[in-house]
């Protein structure tokens, strides 16, 4: 995920804009009546002060014209502005909402390599808290810097048809207030950037702290925690405490600029008041002008800052929306694929820099059952991952029936392999709704015989409501055996032509194991799988049994040849047998 320049990011944001370009225009038409109605209010005082100061007798009549001209102006501006705000809002929040959504949606074909190289509530905070940051930034620019800009237009035109020697001192002082907003600016986004990352750190620690709790109170790390916490806390504040003190001096820096500038105004308007160079109606017009001049320049300076942060966030979250997906050049899919699986001399690293695994070779005949050990880290897991194409090889070939896996579609190619792994994953639904994602047309007849096959009916029944109990994972309402079985479960309820079983039965006790080791046999009869287990037990009946160190294949055969051979396989078996 590459970072890009403030000013690409910024081009970013007004393309993302284009689309709601009749908005905008409603918006600009609103906030030109807006600013003109609100401008009008000085010249409509400043005839009223006239009125009363420049004649003998007061005029009444014009008087209360005037007065109910100034009503009329103020609830016109309150509609215009409304609508102003109104639109701006949606804008706004359509731009967002569509930003998240393309960004979770991205998150779902990305590439497996760039969300592992990130802590995952990473992602989160940028999908969320980003995400708000970026609205409430471009909602502050809409609404401000529009009004903004045309009130500074429309005051300088006012300002020099009153008087254009007072409102030259008003124009040649204005760059002094742009270049310290300009300074500060850039000084805020490198610290509102540290201090979005830092965010995203923050929330990935909590979140694994939360979801290991249990771990972590076992372990006595809650002191250690709470030291890594306050770390990270402080580099936080530290970031934000940088980034609000940039920010906070561009307001008062701008708005001392400005009261010299008016406190100018002032003076030398009263000098051309008693010359009859101007009115008193027409000063106080001059100096609601130059007030409200200065004003625009006093937001914008805030604007900017807050748009520096909205900026920060919005990089973040374009990363995601242009982080690579995964590549699917697959036409041809698989029709009623046997299971021949072969590994070509393939070559693989998650680091470039270091191989993990080199020229690996395996020939695996459709219906046998494949079991993978080793130590850990070993690559058995890795072997998966290249097959299900999570990771693509560096060199070599993958074959399904003689077919290149990259020629199948990546749908395709995954639906035609159950899968039951270490990590359980269930959504916050009924126990029905999570295993009728295998088969969405399943029978609750048929969901209880695989429930039952799998050794969780007993359990499941025992729920509150049974079947339609609404389950939520990280709860910690069921056991991680529990969890476990409904994903066998899942399988169970619709098997594929292969099997991939991924340390399957790792959360199971050894008892419940046994037990549905037969409806596993029965799953996978006639079916190619790989497992993935540091349980011998449960590779004994494999037909080939490949032993993984250091990427390669150092022995391979069945369970009786490997015990023969009395080599890495047999030392871990009698290990295991010792232990168990």
């Amino acid at each position: 995920m590459n970072k890009q320049p403030q000013s690409k990011i910024f081009k970013r944001i007004l393309s993302e804009l284009r689309e709601y370009r009749f908005g905008i225009l409603i918006s600009v038409v609103c906030a030109l009546f807006t600013v003109y109605l609100t401008l009008l209010i000085p010249i409509l005082t400043g005839r009223a002060v006239d009125c009363i100061v420049a004649k003998e007798n007061v005029d009444f009549d014009k008087l209360i014209y005037i007065l109910q001209l100034m009503v009329a102006t103020v609830v016109a501006t309150f509609f215009t502005q409304w609508i102003m705000n109104r639109v701006n809002n949606r804008i706004t929040y359509s731009v967002t909402k569509n930003l998240r959504d393309r960004a979770f949606a991205k998150l779902q074909h990305a590439k497996l390599s760039d969300i592992d190289s990130h802590p995952h509530g990473d992602f989160v905070s940028r999908i969320v808290s980003d995400a708000d940051t970026f609205a409430d930034g471009l909602l502050m620019g809409f609404t401000q810097v529009f009004t903004g800009v045309l009130t500074i237009i429309g005051t300088i035109y006012f300002m020099i048809t009153i008087s254009l020697k007072i409102a030259l001192i008003v124009i040649i002082a204005t760059p002094v207030s742009l270049l310290i907003a300009k300074f500060i600016s850039e000084k805020t986004y490198k610290f509102f950037g540290a201090q979005a990352k830092l965010r995203g750190q923050e929330t990935s620690y909590i979140e694994e702290i939360i979801v290991n709790k249990n771990i972590v109170r076992n372990m006595d790390y809650e002191d250690d925690a709470l030291e890594n916490f306050g770390s990270m806390n402080n580099d936080l504040a530290d970031a934000s405490m940088k980034a609000t003190f940039y920010s906070s001096i561009v307001n008062p820096s701008t708005r001392l600029v400005n009261n010299l500038i008016y406190a100018a105004v002032g003076v030398f308007g009263a000098v051309m008041v008693t010359t009859g160079g101007i009115t008193v109606g027409g000063l106080a017009s001059f100096l609601s002008y130059a007030s409200t001049y200065a004003k625009p320049f006093n937001e914008i300076s805030g604007v900017i800052t807050e748009f520096q942060n909205a900026l920060a966030c919005a990089s973040r979250l374009f990363e995601v929306i242009d982080a690579d997906v995964e590549l699917d050049e697959g036409v041809d899919k698989l029709i009623e694929p046997r299971g021949s699986i072969e590994f070509k001399n393939v070559c693989f690293s998650y680091d470039k820099s270091k191989k993990l695994i080199e020229n690996l070779n395996i020939k695996v005949e459709p219906g046998q059952k494949v079991a993978i050990v080793g130590p850990t880290g070993a690559g058995k897991s890795t072997i998966i991952n290249l097959l299900m194409r999570f990771y693509d090889i560096d060199s070599g070939q993958i074959l399904i029936d003689g077919r290149d896996i990259r020629e199948i579609p990546l749908d395709d190619l995954r639906s035609n392999f159950g899968m039951v792994l270490q990590e359980t994953w269930l959504k916050n639904a009924s126990i029905k709704e999570n295993l009728k994602m295998a088969n969405p047309e399943a029978s609750d007849e048929e969901i209880i015989e695989a429930a039952k096959a799998s050794h969780a009916h007993s359990f499941i029944k025992k729920m509150p409501y049974g079947y339609d109990t609404v389950i939520n994972a990280g709860e910690g309402t069921l056991s991680l055996g529990q969890l476990q079985l409904l994903c066998i479960t899942r399988v169970m309820l619709n098997i594929p032509p292969m099997l991939i079983l991924d340390e399957a039965t790792s959360s199971i006790d050894t008892r419940t194991e046994q037990r549905i080791q037969s409806a596993f046999n029965k799953m996978m009869n006639g079916r190619t799988t790989f497992v993935v287990a540091h349980r011998l037990s449960t590779i004994k009946g494999a037909d080939l049994i490949l032993f993984i160190k250091d990427g390669a294949i150092v022995e391979q055969g069945n369970h009786s040849q490997l015990l023969q051979k009395n080599g890495f396989y047999a030392k871990l078996y009698r290990s295991d047998f010792e232990i168990n």
